[in-house]
């Protein structure tokens, strides 16, 4: 498996919501080497809290697939998961989870330490790994923030 060629959709996901002016993060989910589903962070534009770029993707995967079990299924994104989207790669199923940058203040698999409590509920728990191409996924983060400060807002939508 080329991690490196699905993170690098992920990132390019990413820079769409860089673009848009939102929080840099996106994400691929693929299925015996074919992405099934893509997507990118859209909460300021959509207005919506869950517009997270993996449950873009898993909603997109979903659609293709026409079921809302992803087993099979790996995810690529550009930032440590946060709870909320752990939930949802959980119960979706997803195999694997392939993540670039870490995200120390709600990053849920690394950062802070969920899974003893998922396993126990769900019996299940993805495969993880993560530092694929952590420095551009970190750096994209970084470069959105200080933009962010530079202009002197703490809202997130350009």
């Amino acid at each position: 498996m080329d991690h490196v060629f699905f993170m690098n959709r992920a990132y390019q996901e990413a820079i769409k919501a860089f673009d848009e002016g939102e929080v840099p993060v996106g994400a691929v989910i693929e299925k015996d080497g074919i992405i099934i589903g893509k997507g990118y962070n859209r909460v300021e534009n959509l207005f919506d809290a869950t517009a997270h770029a993996e449950i873009i993707a898993i909603s997109a995967a979903s659609s293709k697939l026409s079921d809302w079990r992803l087993s099979g299924c790996n995810l690529y994104v550009t930032t440590e998961p946060c709870l909320m989207c752990l939930g949802a790669l959980v119960l979706s199923r997803i195999d694997t989870i392939i993540y670039g940058a870490a995200e120390p203040r709600t990053g849920a698999i690394h950062s802070h330490f969920y899974r003893q409590q998922i396993e126990s509920s769900f019996g299940y728990f993805p495969k993880v790994i993560n530092g694929i191409m952590e420095f551009e996924c970190g750096s994209l983060l970084s470069s959105f923030f200080k933009q962010i400060r530079q202009n002197g807002s703490t809202d997130t939508h350009k």
